[in-house]
């Protein structure tokens, strides 16, 4: 899919555009907080599932085989961004940047193995788009992943730079690094690069396990790490007093808090969990696609 920016500016980079009419503040920040790890807030909440299983029993019946949890999150993620387009920002060489896209990263295996090998894949989604494109995209993509007797092309690039020596290996991340803040990395790294995109999901749950708060890169621009784990139960107190067993999932967010403000932040984690909570709606496209500031 092409960008959605087509026309590019003086200081915009081939992944986003820079935004120019943010507050000083705002844009002093990234000076302060030079990298992701100095600016990392972290978030955590839990989804009820008793709708949400509901809803994907109903498709799976219709025909949406391996229809999950995953896919809700990323659906929920990719709304969220057409209603809260400052989410989809990230910082580069200090400056805040709308990203052209919506860019998903995920670690795969290409078996349910403990010996199986790992690959990056990323996924490009429209705002617009509902929860059935995100399954087809994901699930294209990752089958044309396990499918493929070749590595992918992150695998390709990480098995080409591991052909030179350590010290000299060093150095060139650090010429990569360089490249990256002057925007000159070849699209084709950026293409392949996991370290570069609007967020990074790991589905904890089908290991069995619940969800860590993982860290950002700083290398690159990721500004979101989400992770959700295994589903457990709880017991509480329904409005008449009565006990009753509930099943949830517990997800954790690492983010950027430089991308923009505490409020808007939280703003945009509310869209988020109302969207898990009421699958129904990502089943067509938005009444409306919000555009970042310029």
């Amino acid at each position: 899919m092409a960008d959605r920016y087509e026309k590019r500016r003086f200081g915009d980079r081939r992944d986003g555009r820079l935004l120019r009419s943010l507050s000083p503040f705002q844009r002093f920040m990234p000076y302060i907080m030079k990298s992701r790890n100095d600016a990392t807030n972290y978030y955590s909440d839990a989804l009820e599932l008793t709708e949400v299983e509901t809803w994907i029993r109903e498709l799976r019946r219709q025909g949406w085989k391996g229809l999950g949890l995953l896919h809700l999150f990323i659906a929920s993620y990719v709304r969220t961004v057409s209603q809260c387009p400052g989410v989809n920002r990230f910082i580069s060489a200090q400056k805040i940047f709308a990203r052209n896209n919506i860019e998903v990263v995920m670690i795969v295996k290409k078996s349910m193995t403990v010996e199986a090998e790992e690959t990056a894949i990323k996924v490009i989604f429209d705002p617009a788009d509902t929860v059935f494109d995100v399954y087809r995209k994901m699930n294209e993509k990752i089958e044309e992943v396990k499918a493929a007797d070749s590595d992918s092309s992150t695998e390709d690039v990480a098995a080409g730079l591991m052909k030179i020596p350590g010290p000299l290996l060093r150095f060139a991340v650090g010429v990569l690094k360089l490249m990256d803040y002057f925007d000159i990395i070849p699209r084709s790294l950026l293409d392949a690069s996991p370290f570069h995109g609007s967020f990074i999901i790991t589905d904890l749950g089908s290991l069995g396990t619940p969800p860590v708060y993982h860290h950002i890169y700083n290398f690159g621009n990721l500004p979101f790490f989400v992770a959700f784990g295994s589903k457990r139960k709880a017991y509480e107190l329904d409005r008449s007093g009565t006990p009753v067993e509930r099943k949830y999932v517990d997800y954790r967010v690492s983010m950027d808090e430089r991308i923009c403000d505490g409020a808007y932040l939280v703003s945009s984690m509310k869209y988020m969990k109302y969207y898990l909570s009421h699958p129904k709606e990502l089943e067509t496209p938005p009444a409306q696609v919000k555009e970042d500031v310029f």
